[in-house]
């Protein structure tokens, strides 16, 4: 016989897997693109990335304000750096992202210092990066999800989303109500550095840091769920995102 008991907290980590699993599946013709591109005999150079530009854009839709293809240094025969982003920040038509990719430009920005594109690369594994302030595209907070891309001779670079943080609580934010209420607390979602994602409670702002636990610690265990007296917190499925229910 299935168990099909419940536990405080299930609608809200159900919705937040779904979500994430959705940017990450959304993703994956872009990738299957990238990677059928960089497959082609022959050197690839900056202007091939133009290829993708119609699986970009459609990933622009719902929760997506952004995405697109990051290459990694000295993949483009023709240049050191390679940047297809396109943007729906702001409203309007899609729109494509231009930074200086030249090193010697006092505008240059060295995206191989970004933690949404170390992590893949250093792990191999899809990232998500955030809550953190946009500034290069936005200025909004801002959850960006990745994917390793991979080429003939390994690392190729990643493809990306970027959802804002707000509509990210618009869309979690009535559950999260529903379940402090429930528990007679306070809800909220937090990253796995411990950092607010989402919270019912005012005195937890987006981006700060929980600092009652040692999220990062808990979450090196690898450990689904704890339990102290007056908190509970719980991981959101394979999310690096957790459910955190505080006693007021």
């Amino acid at each position: 016989m299935n168990d099909t008991r419940t536990r405080p907290g299930d609608e809200v980590v159900a919705l937040v897997s779904g979500i994430v699993e959705g940017a990450f599946a959304g993703l994956k013709p872009l990738l299957a693109a990238a990677e059928t591109l960089l497959a082609e005999p022959g050197p690839t150079v900056g202007a091939d990335l133009e290829q993708l530009r119609p699986k970009v854009v459609e990933q622009l839709d719902g929760l997506v304000v952004g995405a697109g293809f990051i290459a990694a240094p000295g993949l483009l025969a023709d240049q050191e750096f390679g940047f297809e982003w396109w943007t729906t920040a702001g409203g309007g038509a899609p729109r494509q992202l231009f930074i200086s990719l030249d090193p010697t430009s006092e505008y240059f920005l060295d995206y191989t210092r970004q933690s949404w594109f170390t992590v893949p690369r250093d792990t191999g594994r899809r990232h998500i990066t955030g809550p953190y302030v946009d500034y290069l595209c936005t200025d909004e907070y801002t959850l960006t999800f990745t994917i390793p891309v991979r080429g003939a001779t390994g690392f190729a670079g990643v493809v990306g989303a970027d959802v804002f943080v707000r509509e990210f609580e618009h869309a979690t934010l009535p559950k999260l109500h529903a379940l402090a209420v429930e528990e007679r607390g306070q809800a909220a979602l937090v990253n796995a550095q411990g950092r607010v994602v989402v919270s019912t409670s005012a005195r937890q702002a987006t981006g700060s840091l929980v600092r009652e636990l040692d999220i990062p610690a808990w979450w090196t265990t690898g450990e689904e769920s704890t339990t102290r007296p007056g908190t509970t917190l719980r991981r959101c499925g394979d999310a690096p995102i957790a459910l955190l229910v505080t006693a007021r």
